[in-house]
């Protein structure tokens, strides 16, 4: 059996430490086990370390997706598991996803189910997301967002440089890796309540933020799949306004002429974002 290195991103999570440990080492008891303290105010690092745990500490908080960076780096496993440290996660679905990864698959995703959401808002989000993730890519994606995975550690330390420091580093690499044709899979988990303190998301600050990763699936996949239908929208508005104009003022106005570039525009945008996409997949074997 490969290595494994289990890595908890947590952030004042005492409370759910001290369920998820325990449960942790007796599953997996030659496992390495790495707690990331981003920047907890609470006894976090002490309840890690008294279970066994290699704790990396940070002296403010970085984000959940840099302890997760900070924790990929740190790991000595061939295979490398992400989970909250919560309490949501589930150590016993832990072997469900080793197992899958064991076919072949290069990472493997715990998809929650409607009862796993936080609340309405989030659940309908992130069914738009994986609606929109599974219409660029071609491949059934059932949970985005989901920071519960198993993954080789070799292909995912590939991508570090693309993961952002915040909480939306599921999504970057969910979709770097099929963007790079590693095969994703999904499994259907339980996730329970959380305990300790409430969730670090911040309704609208967020709200906005996880409104920009709509735009990041598609630049991070296939830019042209997001410009090429903007630009015919404009190109279908300017020609349905030039119609207009010549059926009921006979000339040609300018408005039509600001439409028509901007399609060109646009469709010329997302043709140079497609070469940078490239460029930034492209590596040295």
């Amino acid at each position: 059996m490969n290595s494994l290195s289990i890595i908890l991103p947590a952030k004042n999570e005492a409370e759910g430490l001290r369920r998820t440990l325990p449960a942790i080492r007796e599953l997996f008891p030659q496992a390495e086990l790495i707690v990331v303290d981003d920047g907890s105010t609470d006894d976090t690092a002490a309840i890690a370390a008294s279970h066994g745990a290699r704790v990396l500490g940070a002296p403010y908080s970085m984000g959940n997706g840099a302890a997760v960076k900070r924790g990929a780096r740190a790991a000595s496993g061939e295979i490398l598991v992400f989970m909250d440290a919560d309490g949501q996660h589930d150590p016993a679905c832990i072997p469900r996803l080793l197992d899958k990864l064991a076919e072949g698959y290069d990472m493997v995703v715990g998809a929650r189910d409607g009862s796993g959401q936080a609340n309405l808002h989030r659940g309908l989000a992130n069914r738009f997301y994986n609606w929109l993730a599974t219409r660029m890519t071609g491949h059934q994606v059932m949970d985005l967002t989901s920071g519960f995975r198993a993954v080789r550690a070799d292909k995912f330390r590939q991508f570090l440089h693309l993961l952002p420091n915040g909480f939306s580093y599921p999504t970057t690499s969910t979709m770097a890796f099929f963007r790079s044709a590693y095969p994703v899979a999904y499994v259907p988990i339980p996730v329970a309540r959380r305990v300790g303190n409430g969730s670090h998301i911040r309704p609208v600050k967020d709200g906005i933020r996880f409104l920009l990763i709509i735009f990041k699936i598609a630049t991070l996949y296939s830019p042209l799949k997001l410009f090429i239908p903007v630009s015919l929208s404009f190109f279908a508005t300017g020609l349905g306004y030039y119609a207009y104009t010549f059926a009921t003022q006979h000339r040609f106005t300018n408005m039509s002429t600001l439409l028509f570039s901007a399609a060109v525009i646009v469709f010329l945008i997302g043709l140079i974002s497609e070469q940078i996409t490239n460029l930034t997949y492209l590596r040295d074997e």
